[in-house]
């Protein structure tokens, strides 16, 4: 009974530690994509860190990536800058295992 409790913690903590690493990657990437989507925009200098900082902080509005995704899309057109959703996703998908082996 004793080594199916530790057999039990130890997965519990394994899955602690991959929902926290995965935590980090997705911020990660939101700060990535923020960056990218900064100078996409012409923002340069000090006003990229500011706005990279607001799609890391988007992505706590919802659940999924749904937040992010509207946030982008939404400044992109108020800079009448033509990307759709799915461009955009495939984009976060590049920078996702960017941030993963960044973090790696």
């Amino acid at each position: 009974m004793n080594s199916f409790g530790d057999r039990e913690k130890g997965f519990e903590a394994k899955y602690r530690v991959d929902q926290e690493n995965e935590f980090k990657v997705i911020a990660r990437r939101n700060r990535l994509l923020g960056e990218w989507a900064a100078e996409q925009m012409g923002l340069s200098g000090d006003a990229t860190g500011p706005y990279a900082k607001e799609v890391v902080e988007s992505d706590f509005t919802k659940p999924g990536d749904d937040d992010v995704v509207e946030k982008v899309l939404a400044d992109f057109g108020d800079k009448g800058i033509a990307i759709d959703e799915m461009a955009l996703r495939k984009k976060m998908d590049e920078l996702r295992a960017v941030a993963r082996e960044q973090l790696s």
